[in-house]
């Protein structure tokens, strides 16, 4: 597979990403220049295929190991990962773990309560939205949440409402809305 790299010298720099989450970093790097890593042209209508995101993370995964890297970003996540966090959980994805779920999709806590993913939707057309305020705190809701967008990565958007299983065996309903754009998650009734 190949991909592009835009923003080295003598080229134009690239912009830095929007601001986001924050993974294993204080706050985002300044002073720095930005760095894209892109699809070539005879894959871009297959970027978010995990074969070739796959091969995507193992380039940078590599590249996040040389020295001056002050951190990496995933913009359909609008994530920024300290370097050796980012090469951790590529790491351990490439050789078989769990998808990262904290890093190429994030979390934002929603008005009134409640957690939508971000990114989600660039891997399966679909983001999640964990309406759980009732019993569960945050770190709970976002445990949760890596094991659904791992088993939705895995298995692929919900079509129809369904029954599903926490990882303490928690009964879940999950129900497509906006035309399946996102998939609501609460408490099974």
């Amino acid at each position: 597979l190949a991909f592009d790299c835009r923003g080295l010298s003598p080229g134009p720099s690239s912009s830095l990403p929007e601001r986001g989450a924050l993974l294993g970093l204080r706050e985002i790097p300044t002073g720095c220049e930005a760095i894209e890593i892109l699809p070539g042209p005879h894959l871009a209508d297959a970027g978010a295929m995990l074969p070739v995101i796959r091969a995507q993370m193992a380039l940078g995964q590599r590249l996040a190991g040389l020295p001056g890297i002050a951190a990496v970003s995933w913009l359909p996540a609008r994530s920024w990962m300290q370097p050796g966090y980012f090469r951790k959980v590529m790491t351990d994805w490439l050789q078989g773990g769990a998808f990262p779920a904290l890093g190429l999709t994030t979390l934002e806590l929603r008005e009134g309560g409640g957690f939508v993913t971000v990114g989600l939707g660039f891997l399966i057309g679909q983001e999640l939205e964990l309406n759980l305020t009732e019993g569960m705190g945050q770190a709970q809701i976002a445990r949760l949440a890596i094991r659904l967008v791992h088993e939705l990565v895995t298995e692929g958007p919900i079509r129809e409402e369904r029954e599903l299983l926490g990882p303490g065996g928690e009964r879940l309903q999950a129900r497509p809305l906006r035309g399946g754009a996102s998939v609501e998650v609460g408490w099974a009734p």
